[in-house]
């Protein structure tokens, strides 16, 4: 692998204040780099904490963690951006039947775009997180979105809306790294978040979950319906479509002698619809909103690997044009309940090639939605 050579050693860390965005920062200050620690303060909590004249949870641990790296700190508020740019469509896609990822949106629109702006305010030639991923100098000269060499913490189709202007200037000190010794290396560095647990919930929902957050935006979104089998027959009742996901089994609050699952959402009827496993299996969906890591589509047709939700495996496809600058993924074997909202990610060998959303799902001609 080519070492990058930066036009100069200082850096902007992203600290969210837990233990992988802490340890990012300590490897690059033993790497001789000058550190500085960038949080953001997204959440609502956040907000309100500040507002209140007191740090959030996630400033005072990154605060502490700097600290003990010896390192500056800063925190900056996207409060505006983040709400617009990624809270609303969050509730805005689930009021559409769809699951989104806000995630891979804050990445791209709040995220590099804050480390960017404070590299140019202190004089950074980088900005790193701590994510697992890789970036890599390719043959043509530019810059290379790659996986991280721990498949099982690989978080690269996080990332995959980056482009040259980010990858130019990104560290992931993480991406030649596995998580089992994250927490050793935590612990030798005497960071205060060593055993901190690793947040399994979205950072902006607070602890009533999504369900609860979207419901107090959007009450409208949490009103009764019906469930519906594949023929339309009503099965049963729901207390909200926000409340249910592709592929979900358990809490659909049906009676049935085979086991079913949600097979599709329709916001405008107010329906879920539920069916056996079979019905979530999809030959091809269709992806909109491309974001290609080069810059540029790939010419024609192309075998790729691809990856339909976050915590999937990676399976064989096939991906082309359609007009409207739509591209059509084809698995090569029927896969697993892919959702509209969420991002389809191709990948040639471990290398990022890019990704969109997916829009359509092409299921088995049995399946019907009313």
């Amino acid at each position: 692998m080519e070492t990058r050579q930066p036009d100069n050693r200082t850096v902007v860390v992203a600290m969210s204040g837990g233990v992988d965005s802490s340890v990012a920062a300590g490897l690059l200050l033993r790497q001789g780099f000058d550190v500085h620690g960038l949080t953001l303060l997204i959440c609502p909590d956040a907000h309100e904490s500040a507002r209140q004249g007191a740090p959030s949870h996630a400033e005072e641990d990154a605060r502490l963690a700097a600290g003990q790296l010896g390192i500056p700190h800063h925190v900056v508020d996207v409060r505006e951006e983040f709400e617009e740019r990624v809270i609303r469509d969050f509730v805005d896609e689930y009021a559409r039947g769809r699951t989104p990822n806000p995630c891979i949106r804050c990445n791209e629109q709040v995220k590099f775009r804050a480390l960017l702006d404070e590299a140019r305010s202190v004089g950074a030639g980088w900005v790193a997180t701590g994510h697992y991923a890789r970036v890599e100098r390719g043959p043509a000269g530019n810059y290379l979105l790659k996986r991280a060499l721990s498949a099982e913490k690989d978080q690269s189709y996080m990332l995959y809306r980056l482009g040259q202007a980010e990858l130019t200037r990104a560290i992931f000190p993480l991406g030649e790294l596995r998580k089992d010794g994250i927490r050793e290396l935590a612990r030798e560095m005497g960071l205060p978040n060593a055993d901190r647990p690793d947040s399994q919930e979205i950072c902006f929902v607070g602890r009533g979950g999504y369900r609860e957050f979207i419901a107090s935006r959007c009450p409208e979104l949490a009103r009764d319906g019906d469930v519906v089998d594949l023929e339309g027959r009503p099965v049963g009742r729901h207390q909200g479509t926000i409340g249910f996901t592709i592929g979900q089994r358990k809490g659909l609050g049906v009676a049935a002698e085979a086991p079913l699952y949600v097979v599709g959402i329709d916001a405008r009827s107010n329906t879920v619809l539920v069916g056996p496993e079979s019905a979530l299996m999809a030959r091809s969906v269709v992806v909109g909103d491309l974001s290609w890591v080069s810059g540029r589509p790939p010419d024609g047709v192309l075998a790729v690997t691809c990856k339909v939700r976050y915590n999937m495996r990676i399976v064989p496809g096939e991906i082309g044009p359609l007009p409207d600058g739509l591209w059509r993924l084809e698995f090569a074997r029927a896969d697993r309940a892919p959702t509209p909202g969420q991002a389809a990610v191709f990948y040639r060998g471990d290398t990022v090639l890019g990704g969109g959303t997916i829009e359509a799902v092409e299921r088995p001609a049995h399946f019907r939605e009313s």
